[in-house]
């Protein structure tokens, strides 16, 4: 843990595993105090005894499709931390299916998950921020929203939204002191893509990576923070980060 407490409060959306509870670790390293909010009770459960400092940990049930929940959770995580300076927006979900094949309610309960979610906690956040004089808001899009990748018909359109969102976000409430600003991963070793990817899915994104491996949490988390800490980037807003081993820059590759 860091010898000086910095004194900033960070929110974390799907902060029970994978990139959220990485990025967490990486705070509390830091100094920061952190909320983490996830749809998993027990998992939370087992994280908040891993990480210890009681004092520096707030945890809540949250599924960030719920308004209401969403903006109690969020004054709670002030309340109980004493502030909010910075909001990540890591809770997700995905899936790979042909697009002719995707069910309709699929595609909404992804969409009503990756994106309205996000704007539901980023909106219940910054109006804390702006009476608090600004904050920093990160959302997790991912590179499936700028390219466009076999059966991501629904998740790559949630997080291609998601990218306009944090550019109209950035937009509104530049004023107040807020930045917002998102991170693109590229294929991360998380839970859910551990799940998600075959074997047969993994030799496939290899073969498309100049660097030839998936990334880690800890990558993803190192790239959060500098967007969140405003002494490293606060002249950063609206930006989107790709932290994908060059895959979106990658053209003809050889074997």
């Amino acid at each position: 843990m860091a010898k000086v407490a910095n004194g900033r409060v960070a929110l974390i959306t799907g902060g029970a595993s994978g990139i959220g509870l990485a990025t967490a670790k990486r705070l509390l390293e830091a100094g920061w105090k952190v909320a983490l909010a996830d749809r998993d009770e027990k998992l939370l459960a087992d994280v908040a005894r891993e990480l210890g400092a009681p004092k520096r940990v707030f945890t809540s049930a949250l599924d960030v499709t719920d308004e209401a929940a969403a903006e109690k959770v969020v004054a709670m995580s002030a309340e109980a931390l004493g502030g909010l300076d910075g909001v990540v927006n890591s809770a997700g979900i995905a899936a790979d299916i042909h697009a002719l094949e995707t069910p309709v309610a699929l595609f909404r309960k992804i969409l009503d998950v990756n994106v309205v979610g996000t704007f539901i906690v980023a909106r219940a956040a910054a109006r804390i921020m702006k009476d608090r004089g600004g904050g920093s808001i990160v959302n997790i899009s991912s590179i499936s929203g700028v390219r466009g990748s076999k059966g991501r018909s629904a998740y790559g359109s949630s997080k291609g939204a998601v990218i306009v969102l944090t550019q109209v976000l950035a937009n509104d409430l530049g004023r107040y002191g807020i930045r917002v600003n998102a991170v693109a991963p590229g294929p991360v070793d998380t839970p859910m893509v551990k799940e998600l990817h075959s074997e047969a899915d993994r030799k496939l994104w290899l073969r498309y990576l100049p660097l030839r491996r998936y990334g880690t949490p800890e990558e993803i988390a190192m790239a959060i923070e500098f967007l969140l800490d405003g002494t490293h980037s606060g002249y950063i807003t609206g930006e989107v980060l790709g932290v994908d081993g060059g895959f979106r820059g990658a053209g003809i590759m050889l074997d």
